[in-house]
C-alpha cells in the first residue's frame, strides 16, 4: 500500500502563491506517477497537474498551466505543486494521488489512473 499526506494549503489573497507538498510512504517503488486534483464545493473532482516518476510529462490543466509548476524529489518521495497568481476560483480541496499503472503517461489526467489518494488539503483564495 501507498500512503499519501498533503500539506501546504491555507488561506491566501488573490495574486498570492502557495506550495503544496505530498509525501508518499509505504510501497513507493510501485509508483509510476503522481498527480494533483482539486474539488470545489458542489463540483466534481478535476485534474490539476501530474508528473511521471521518471520526470516525463508533466501535464497541466489549462486553468493552471501558466501559473503552476509540478515537481518531485524522488529521494524524498515527495511531490510539489507551486501555484502562483492564485485566483478565487482556485479555492478547493487539493488532493494528491499516486498511480501504479505502467501506462501512466497516457492517462495521467484521468481519475481512474490513480490507485492511491491523500486526505486533501484546503486552499482558500480570498478576493
Amino acid at each position: 500500500q501507498v500512503q499519501l499526506v498533503e500539506s501546504g494549503g491555507g488561506l491566501v489573497q488573490a495574486g498570492g502563491s502557495l506550495r503544496l507538498s505530498c509525501a508518499a510512504s509505504g510501497r513507493t517503488s510501485s509508483i509510476y506517477g503522481m498527480g494533483w486534483f482539486r474539488q470545489a464545493p458542489g463540483k466534481e473532482r478535476e485534474f490539476v497537474a501530474a508528473i511521471a516518476q521518471s520526470g516525463l510529462g508533466p501535464a497541466y490543466a489549462d486553468s493552471v498551466k501558466v501559473r503552476s509548476t509540478i515537481s518531485r524529489d524522488n529521494a524524498k518521495n515527495t511531490m510539489y505543486l507551486q501555484m502562483n497568481s492564485l485566483k478565487p476560483e482556485d479555492t478547493a480541496v487539493y488532493y494528491c494521488a499516486a498511480s501504479s499503472r505502467t501506462q501512466f503517461t497516457n492517462i495521467m489526467s484521468k481519475i481512474f489512473a490513480y490507485d492511491h489518494w491523500g486526505q486533501g488539503t484546503q486552499v482558500t483564495v480570498s478576493s
